[in-house]
């Protein structure tokens, strides 16, 4: 599993809403099965003479006996895990996002409407594939001191598939895009969580503190990965009067291989 925790930061609200994510990265390593039925994958076997299971109320014990040819060898493209379990490794690596300036200003008792965009590109070799999911420290997301912008309210239980935020109020949003986006964010050229369309700038969600998978693929994508696009944008509405200050959001992006 790969987490990276991103920062959001807004300077002056009647000037530019800014936010900055920051990540760290690790790496997992899989293998791809040799076996296979409608039901069930065998990823690996072993020819020997001997071994099996064993467990305890603590432990549990899998060995093999009598195995040749085993070991790890490498080249310059690839690299070899022979042996009992020694391929049952995962790779798994993500891009860190850059930071994000939302754009234009957002005039305090004007209102207005602010965009910016990151990508983060997630690689595996795992033939289950890899699930991609974002959460916020806190809600609502975007705060300053006791002011905030609200997360963004869809009208039903899906994304909204437009933006929509009323004259009097002001909230922050998201929206990915990309070829492995989640189900719940694909459309039908009017509404989400239908279809298997991406259109631009479409099916809009707030920030949760709980995990949102925004993307996922069920194949590994090695070795170009696939990118996934996470849009944010924030608005205050005409008649709604945001208090001047820093606002910041801190969210989090985690990768896990399945």
């Amino acid at each position: 599993m790969i987490s990276r925790t991103t920062h959001s930061a807004i300077r002056r609200i009647s000037r530019v809403i800014a936010v900055s994510l920051l990540s760290s990265l690790f790496a997992l390593t899989a293998g791809a099965q040799v076996m296979q039925s409608p039901s069930y994958k065998m990823q690996s076997d072993s020819v020997n003479v001997g071994g099996g299971n064993s467990t305890s109320t603590n432990y549990g014990l899998e060995d093999t006996v009598g195995e040749a040819g085993t070991g790890e060898g490498a080249s310059a493209s690839f690299n070899l895990h022979a042996g009992y379990q020694q391929m049952q490794e995962v790779y798994l690596a993500m891009t860190a996002p850059g930071n994000v300036v939302l754009s234009p200003s957002i005039g305090g008792t004007t209102g207005g409407q602010a965009n910016g965009a990151t990508s983060v590109t997630v690689t595996t070799d795992s033939p289950a594939g890899y699930e991609l999911m974002i959460r916020a420290s806190g809600a609502p997301a975007l705060t300053s001191g006791g002011n905030s912008f609200a997360d963004y309210a869809a009208s039903a239980a899906n994304p909204d598939f437009s933006w929509n935020v009323p004259a009097a109020d002001s909230e922050f949003g998201y929206s990915p895009e990309g070829s492995d986006i989640a189900q719940s964010f694909k459309d039908d050229g009017a509404a989400c969580n239908t279809g298997s369309s991406d259109t631009a700038n479409s099916c809009w969600a707030g920030l949760t503190t709980s995990d949102v998978v925004i993307a996922e693929r069920l194949s590994s994508n090695q070795p170009l990965g696939t990118a996934t696009s996470i849009k944010f944008r924030a608005e205050s509405g005409t008649s709604h009067v945001q208090p001047a200050g820093s606002y910041a959001a801190t969210t989090t992006i985690t990768a896990i291989a399945l």
